[in-house]
């Protein structure tokens, strides 16, 4: 009984022996909930009519992310009846594949966007992001008026579509040669409406 005690009271006195505890239980209960999830087939594959974004589609939301939207905005509809009825369809893993990572957000100053796509115009859009306020007089949401003039990102985006080719995302070589004249003449605002234009777009064809 001693010798239990007085094991128990050394690990609690050394500081840095229970730090590499806990490390080692929170890693062991992590692999325990993570690693079968990589072998649940729903999980890890594409519903059917899932597309990967496309080069401007995939500059939007590097926008997206770059502008702080997901800290205001989640993309997960929950199975509840009044996310469903406000939202649309609750959302499911194999939508979300091909983001990398994906967007689900838990924090809502501003409305769920997982199937915004295609509710409002372009044109809506475009006025909504330099100037919320002229279309949803209550709107908290910071305009974005500098996103018309600064010109999308060509340089980098053939380098961001083949690292997510080796994380599973199907571009072919075709789509990867053509991103950059894709993405000429067009600005990040360009570049995030088509981005917030896809979001459940695929996913509208899926449940009909």
């Amino acid at each position: 009984m001693a010798a239990s005690k007085f094991s128990h009271e050394s690990i609690e006195r050394n500081v840095g022996l229970m730090i590499v505890l806990v490390a080692v239980l929170v890693s062991i209960a992590g692999l325990v909930e993570i690693v079968p999830l990589f072998f649940e087939k729903a999980d890890i594959t594409p519903l059917p009519g899932v597309h990967p974004y496309t080069a401007l589609e995939l500059e939007g939301r590097d926008v997206y992310i770059s502008e702080g939207c997901y800290l205001c905005h989640s993309q997960m509809i929950r199975p509840l009846r009044a996310e469903v009825e406000r939202y649309g369809h609750y959302s499911v893993a194999g939508e979300s594949v091909y983001d990398h990572p994906f967007q689900w957000g838990s924090k809502r100053n501003g409305p769920d966007l997982a199937r915004v796509g295609g509710k409002y115009s372009d044109e809506w859009m475009r006025i909504h992001l330099r100037d919320p306020r002229n279309v949803v007089p209550e709107s908290t949401m910071p305009a974005y008026p500098w996103l018309q003039h600064e010109p999308a990102d060509r340089g980098m985006i053939q380098e961001k579509m083949r690292a997510l080719r080796v994380l599973g995302v199907p571009y072919t070589d075709a789509q990867i040669a053509a991103a950059p004249a894709e993405l000429k003449g067009r600005t990040k605002e360009d570049a995030l409406i088509a981005y917030l234009q896809s979001l459940g777009r695929d996913m509208k064809n899926v449940h009909q």
